[in-house]
């Protein structure tokens, strides 16, 4: 019987052939940890009084509240700065960006194992690694042991094949899914992607898919490594930790879902459930107060590329406030090269410094009473953005510019 993804890159880290639901013991490549979490780690990792097992592999984010708005986070933010210096750690402060998509670029690899203390450490499995989020406790631990535990996950197959519609994209796709299959419908499961389409995909696209793959409680989101893989790791100079890792023709999956993607149209997920799934021209009759275009899921130079490309020449409607936050440094400095900047400043929108920005509600944009939000982030439960009155909706980036200029949700 041949393996899923999942099965062999948790074989290799265990040094033993694994079987699905079989707990095993694996040695963990990355460690991460972000402002929200980390204080609560290093507490838990000073209470096993032990070096950390691998510095130069566990990386320490702030980019939830970056750069602080209050005292209290700024205690915080000072606790991880002090931690790093004296542990030697990886420290990625304020203005690196989200550490989701700084992983990607610089510090996860095809094959590995990444444990972080956030949910959506998941977006790393476009590049062939098994990534997961895991509690503070679990992470503090892994940072100590350089090991912990898995129930090794079964898998879903996930087929997509066909051409995308004009103006529809990865996000439509993961948002269509979700709303197929539930927001638990994938519990402890890992999604394993594949078919002409995720071939055809960008690596931006597929980190979408990846990223996304928790909102259907899914414990990975994986993918094989090809071409792609090795020319977005050349382009961040480490075409050297290429590695090829295909699933296996006869791997049991306990589901196969088989997906047409030229029938999916512009998505968007309605309050307050990621999987209230609707079509977006089913949605004109819903004023947006304010649109948010970045995050770990939608916050790359593609996805800005897409919104600038839609924005130019017009304005934004004046009772609607865009908000756009680059998911990195590096896609901050790409996007002012390409003038990116500009366009997006003379249309109306303001900029965040590269992180989280209001995803998370702790920073800036949080919404007022009754107000709707349509964001390109990857989660809409009530109180998210800051505000249990508010409402949010998910989109792609081209549901989210061009609802921008209108001033209503629409395709």
């Amino acid at each position: 019987m041949g393996l899923t993804l999942a099965q062999k890159i948790l074989s290799e880290h265990s040094n033993k052939q694994v079987k699905i639901g079989e707990l095993v013991i694996a040695n963990i490549d990355v460690c991460a940890t972000q402002d929200g979490t980390g204080p609560l780690a290093i507490d838990e990792f000073k209470k096993l009084n032990k070096p950390l097992c691998n510095p130069k592999r566990t990386i320490l984010f702030i980019d939830h509240a970056a750069p602080s708005p209050r005292k209290e986070l700024s205690n915080a933010h000072k606790k991880i700065r002090e931690f790093a210096k004296e542990y030697g750690a990886v420290l990625q402060d304020i203005g690196c960006g989200v550490c989701h998509q700084r992983l990607v670029e610089d510090y996860v690899n095809p094959g590995e194992i990444l444990v972080g203390a956030d949910s959506h450490t998941c977006t790393s499995g476009a590049l062939g690694a098994f990534a997961t989020g895991m509690g503070s406790t679990d992470i503090a631990v892994s940072m100590a042991y350089g090991k912990t535990w898995f129930k090794v996950p079964s898998s879903y197959k996930i087929v997509v094949n066909g051409e995308f519609k004009y103006n529809t994209s990865s996000k439509d796709l993961m948002l269509y899914l979700i709303g197929l299959i539930g927001a638990d419908g994938a519990t402890y499961k890992a999604l394993e992607f594949c078919g002409s389409t995720i071939k055809n995909m960008s690596m931006s696209e597929r980190f979408t898919l990846a990223n996304m793959a928790v909102e259907a409680g899914a414990k990975a989101g994986l993918f094989e490594t090809d071409e792609k893989t090795y020319e977005f790791l050349k382009s961040r100079n480490r075409e050297d930790k290429f590695k090829e890792i295909k699933m296996d023709d006869d791997a049991q999956y306990e589901r196969i879902i088989e997906i047409d993607a030229s029938k999916i149209d512009s998505m968007v997920s309605c309050p307050h459930t990621v999987d209230n799934v609707k079509k977006a021209s089913e949605l004109n009759d819903i004023k947006v107060n304010q649109v948010f275009i970045g995050t770990c899921t939608n916050g790359r130079i593609e996805d800005l590329r897409i919104a600038a490309n839609i924005l130019k020449g017009h304005k934004v409607h004046p009772e609607v406030r865009l908000i756009v936050a680059p998911a990195s440094r590096d896609i901050y400095i790409q996007a002012s090269k390409e003038g990116l900047l500009d366009i997006f400043v003379e249309a109306g929108a303001n900029f965040l410094p590269a992180g989280c920005g209001p995803c998370v509600g702790v920073h800036g944009g949080i919404l007022g009473d009754d107000e709707v939000c349509l964001a390109t982030q990857n989660r809409n439960f009530q109180g998210r953005m800051g505000n249990t009155k508010g409402s949010i909706y998910l989109s792609s980036p081209y549901t989210a510019a061009k609802s921008a200029i209108k001033g209503y949700i629409c395709d």
